[in-house]
């Protein structure tokens, strides 16, 4: 009926017992609050409709337990219609899977070590679309010098540019998966690297505008571990990718989270102007210190658990039920349109909270629409640490030391609290203006 989890509940929060200096990430489960399997069930109707205004609130309370985390994500995320069928969405699952299966023969027949089994961390061609016979790159792709892919590689001429930028990130794809998560006991399995390293390949190949950029093995790592079939978590994957890509697209001047942290720039100069003020005078002004926590969406500043329970907890605060139906059409057209909407107006039942709020401000909480709450976030941990930053900071390392000290530390739930407080002020503020 639903995605299955990839491995008992247990084992893929485990960390493995050499990593001793790694915050325990083992998820707490809270009765009475966290969102049950048997809530979750009670949410559908017979035929498969769900309810979905029904579990916002309760992931907001206390998250989602582990063994339903997958399928109640791929709704989250815009994977599924909530008013779609059982029927409909086995569908639509059938019919991706053979979408991903075709995109991964593509790209095997490209280039043989995908779906092997394996993956590589060395580069495989040059600039020019020369192959390079290192011999790590032999010893990896278990190929041999005398294999009849270099030798195909050699005799095809020119290749395509496409096909040129893509198999230039396939080594740096290998070298990020390799620092992924290896703390956990999942990744052990180097079948679980390899599934990661094969996702991340094929969407650097299918998205011909962002491609591949560092941290969006950070982002998919999770996707792995609760989606069992490899095409689930990739299809998990592409809708976050929806939300997300915008951060990673980059031009020859600047990159797309940018714009972001502008707008973080603009709500800290209006909830807290003195230590707006402060930073400025440290040379912090762009803040580009809070880069990261954009771009990966905490998974480095919260431990493994905590940064899967901030994630639902984030996607049900702005949880659109127009989601799937924005994301339908047509494919890698750009990202989602904040605050946009086609067909009926939605019920303000079935969207969270944090979407309510936005709705009640007329869809727009600046000029080009709706910040993601991660913006409002990012405010909330600035505010929380306001006093050590004011105190201890005396130029931008000293910025950057405070906030990577609150590594594996921070509360989901109560980040989460701050940021709606600090949305709720923002908005008012807005609005007097």
């Amino acid at each position: 009926m639903w995605g299955a989890a990839a491995e008992p509940a247990d084992s893929y929060y485990q960390i493995r017992p050499e990593c001793t200096d790694v915050p325990n990430t083992r998820f707490k489960i809270k009765p009475g609050k966290t969102l049950s399997v048997r809530k979750w069930q009670a949410a559908f109707t017979q035929e498969g409709f769900l309810d979905i205004g029904k579990t916002l609130s309760r992931i907001q309370r206390g998250g989602i337990h582990p063994s339903i985390r997958g399928e109640v994500w791929e709704f989250l995320l815009g994977c599924y219609d909530p008013k779609s069928t059982f029927e409909e969405r086995e569908q639509i699952r059938q019919r991706r899977r053979l979408q991903y299966a075709s995109w991964k023969q593509e790209c095997k027949q490209m280039f043989p070590v995908i779906g092997s089994g394996g993956f590589i961390t060395a580069p495989v061609i040059t600039e020019k679309g020369q192959p390079i016979l290192d011999p790590l790159v032999l010893q990896e792709t278990n190929l041999g010098e005398d294999s009849d892919f270099f030798k195909e590689l050699e005799s095809r001429g020119p290749l395509d540019k496409k096909v040129i930028q893509w198999m230039l990130t396939l080594h740096q794809i290998g070298l990020d998966v390799n620092r992924t998560d290896r703390t956990l006991v999942f990744y052990e399995k180097k079948e679980n690297l390899s599934k990661l390293w094969d996702i991340l390949a094929l969407y650097a190949w299918i998205d011909n505008d962002v491609g591949y950029c560092q941290g969006m093995s950070d982002l998919c790592s999770p996707m792995i571990m609760l989606l069992e079939d490899e095409a689930d978590a990739f299809w998990c994957f592409e809708r976050l990718m929806r939300r997300l890509r915008g951060n990673f697209r980059s031009t020859g001047r600047s990159v797309g989270v940018e714009a972001q942290l502008t707008h973080l720039s603009t709500i800290t100069q209006i909830i807290d102007p003195k230590l707006h003020h402060h930073l400025e005078n440290l040379g912090g002004g762009d803040y580009l210190f809070a880069i990261r926590m954009i771009m990966v969406q905490f998974r480095r500043e919260f431990s493994f658990c905590d940064s899967l329970y901030l994630w639902e907890m984030m996607w049900g605060l702005e949880y659109d039920p127009e989601m799937y139906s924005l994301y339908e059409e047509p494919e890698f057209e750009g990202e989602r349109t904040e605050g946009s909407s086609k067909g009926k107006p939605k019920s303000i039942k079935q969207c969270g909270k944090y979407e309510r709020e936005n709705m009640k401000n007329g869809g727009k909480s600046n000029a080009e629409g709706p910040l993601p709450i991660s913006v409002f976030l990012v405010a909330s941990v600035l505010k929380d640490k306001s006093s050590k930053l004011m105190t201890e900071a005396r130029g931008l390392d000293d910025v950057v030391k405070i906030l990577n000290d609150i590594t594996g530390n921070l509360d989901a739930k109560k980040a989460c609290a701050g940021a709606m407080k600090l949305h709720k002020k923002y908005l008012k503020k807005q609005a007097k203006k």
